[in-house]
Parts: C-alpha cells; structure tokens; sequence
C-alpha cells in the first residue's frame, strides 16, 4: 500500500480522510519510499493530536495512529517516538520512546542520545515557533549526509504555547525569509552566525504551502549536504 492508504486505514491527519486532513502523505511517498525497506532511523516528534498543544493534559491516554502507520510502511526501520504525552505502552522491538518536552534542551539531548544518527526527524510536536526552532538547535547535527528534517503545520502555533515562551519570528517565515529571499530576520535563537552556519549544511531547502485549500507556509523540509 502507498502512505497515504495506511494514513487513512490507521487513522492519521497526514492523510486525506482525517477530519482535519493534512495530505502530507502525497508528498512523504516520494520522499520516502526510497527507503521503505533500509535501516534506517525515523524520529517522529509529537505523535497523536489533542494534547496540551489544544489546552488538554499531558497525561492523557492515548494511541499514536502515526506510529502505526510508520510500522507498515517502512519494513526495517528503527522509529523513535517524542512527546510530553505517555506512549510507552506502544514499544516494541521496531518502536522505542522518549517522553519529554520540546522546550527542554535537557529532553531534547536525551532523545539525540537514543541512536548514533537519525536519518529522518520529523517535528510534529507543539507547533510552537520557539519548539520547533530549539529543536534543531540540538537535533540537526544528528543527521548523516542526505538526512531529512521536517517540520509540520507551520501554518498554526499553540495558544497555548505560543504566548507563553520566549519571542522568535514564526517558524515558516524566519525560515522562508533566510533560505529564499537571503534575508535575516532577528532571533535570540538562531544568530545570524548561526543561519550561516546552517547554511553550509543545508543542501535543499523547500517550503510547501497546503496541499488543497489556503496558502502561505504550511510544511518545510531541509536536506542535509
């Protein structure tokens, strides 16, 4: 089956039959089906909808449909799973999990000490903008050569979060900004030295507004040199 096929059948929003779709499926297959069958790492960070990004409790219960989906889809791949939530019941020999927080440099290096490298890291956490741009902070360096790192839902931040951490742009349009027009925008973050930094290892950058309805930064996705 195609990943947009299991998206649907376990029940993710990356798919097209989510109450709330996605459709990131259309463009993970391409990405990833080359290495459908290789050892490779997958860290998925943030793994159901409806935890405290929407104002509920981190100690909810619940089952990650990613996960699932992420199991019949690559057939050797060791996937490790990040959230502030509790998903440990769902590890087995192909999934290990971290609990922790996207804000927390000290969660963060934990989950970089699980593997020696991850070739794909895909932030679907908070949607924070101060989340998404620490963790790459500690993160990118982590990725081998021609390693992905995703962020999603760059179009929507947590107001539950947002307001409440440290003042940096919006993700899509810092990241827009540098990468496509060659312009800095100020971020106690990531420094200009820093985004020249990144770029020396960046060898392809590409942003992606909806697949279907609305525009402006939707997904961003950054290829290691």
């Amino acid at each position: 089956m195609n990943l947009t096929t299991l998206a649907n059948q376990c029940g993710s929003d990356k798919g097209t039959v989510h109450m709330h779709p996605h459709k990131y499926t259309y463009l993970y297959d391409l990405l990833f089906y080359p290495l459908r069958d290789a050892a490779i790492t997958f860290v998925e960070m943030g793994l159901a909808v409806g935890g405290p990004e929407v104002g509920r409790s981190a100690d909810r219960e619940a089952t990650s449909p990613s996960v699932r989906m992420w199991q019949a889809y690559f057939s050797r791949a060791k996937i490790i799973g990040f959230d502030i939530s509790d998903f440990s019941h769902q590890v087995d020999e192909r999934f290990s999990f971290v609990r922790g927080d996207s804000g927390s440099v000290n969660d963060l290096l934990r989950l970089a000490f699980m593997a020696p490298s991850f070739d794909v890291v895909l932030d679907d956490a908070s949607h924070a903008s101060y989340h998404q741009q620490l963790a790459p902070k500690t993160l990118w360096s982590k990725l081998p050569s021609g390693g992905l790192y995703i962020i999603e839902d760059l179009h929507w931040q947590s107001p539950f979060f947002e307001d409440k951490l440290p003042p940096v742009p919006k993700t899509g349009a810092f990241l827009n900004a540098w990468f496509e027009r060659g312009e800095y925008v100020a971020n106690e973050l990531w420094s200009e030295a820093d985004m020249r930094a990144l770029s020396e290892e960046v060898f392809s950058y590409a942003c992606f507004t909806p697949f279907g309805e609305g525009s402006g930064p939707k997904l961003a996705v950054l290829r290691r040199r």
